[in-house]
């Protein structure tokens, strides 16, 4: 299949401005694009690029005073198939695990494991070790936290998600991926595009999604704590501890988000 997707995003400044910028699309997923995915400016601003060391495709730039407008718009192949079940994939033991996979189990700015340890092995203590156990803590989650965009809060932690058992996507992954590190589990915290693609449509504005992986038997799994069900037509942007490595943007000065337009949707086949 194929899908339409990018962005339009401004921001205002008063001032010079650096920026560090996460809005390119996964450099796993590049093979796939059917057409050039680059961030486009409304003025001239130099960019330069580079991988930071989690391996996601980064930007950086001054922005100028006044508004500034970063776009994207490109078509990527997609498989078209539902994100992988492996229910018999295993849960391996921490000297097992390769030493670049330590890191995500250790807490982090969202993920405070520290507060969420006892919790986790009281609940899910007796579920068994791998693929069932990251599930149960995914129908946990699920039906913990309600989504609601008005309630969204960029300070919430994983603890806090827990207390206030209200949130957005993100809340629903830092919980989650909060949770299987107390146990554990390799977990990592995931951004990037979702379209209403083999699902009725939802009533809110596209926007961009939070979702986790986990590694088990050898290999990286895809898991949604908020939709809890496989979806088709992910396009990763970037993976990280927690939101504060995936962050679409962030500012080194005073800036504002004064525009957010995201377009992501399947292209239907030609007659």
């Amino acid at each position: 299949m194929k899908i339409r997707a990018g962005f339009t995003l401004s921001y205002d400044c008063v001032q010079e401005t650096p920026m560090l910028l996460v809005l390119n699309i996964h450099p796993s997923r590049r093979v796939d694009l059917l057409s050039d995915q680059v961030l486009s400016f409304d003025q001239p601003i130099e960019a330069w690029n580079y991988v930071d060391s989690f391996g996601n495709a980064c930007t950086r730039i001054v922005a100028p005073p006044g508004r500034t407008t970063v776009s994207t718009a490109f078509e990527i192949y997609d498989t078209g198939m539902p994100d992988v079940v492996a229910r018999d994939a295993q849960q391996l033991e921490i000297k097992n695990l390769p030493d670049e996979v330590l890191v995500f189990l250790l807490g982090s700015r969202y993920c405070d494991t520290d507060r969420l340890a006892d919790f986790a092995w009281s609940r899910f203590g007796a579920t068994p070790p791998g693929w069932d156990r990251v599930q149960a803590i995914c129908d946990f989650v699920h039906s913990h936290i309600a989504f609601n965009y008005q309630n969204a809060d960029s300070t919430r932690t994983a603890h806090g998600g827990y207390i206030d058992k209200t949130g957005v996507c993100r809340d629903f992954a830092h919980l989650a991926v909060t949770l299987c590190r107390c146990m554990n589990i390799p977990a990592r915290y995931c951004t990037g595009y979702l379209g209403d693609i083999g699902i009725p449509p939802v009533p809110y504005p596209m926007d961009f999604s939070a979702w986790f992986e986990v590694y088990l038997s050898g290999h990286w799994f895809t898991f949604d704590a908020r939709h809890n069900h496989p979806r088709i037509g992910r396009i990763l942007m970037a993976t990280g501890r927690d939101a504060t490595d995936v962050a679409l943007s962030t500012n080194f000065g005073p800036s504002v988000l004064s525009h957010f337009e995201v377009v992501t949707e399947e292209v239907p086949l030609a007659a």
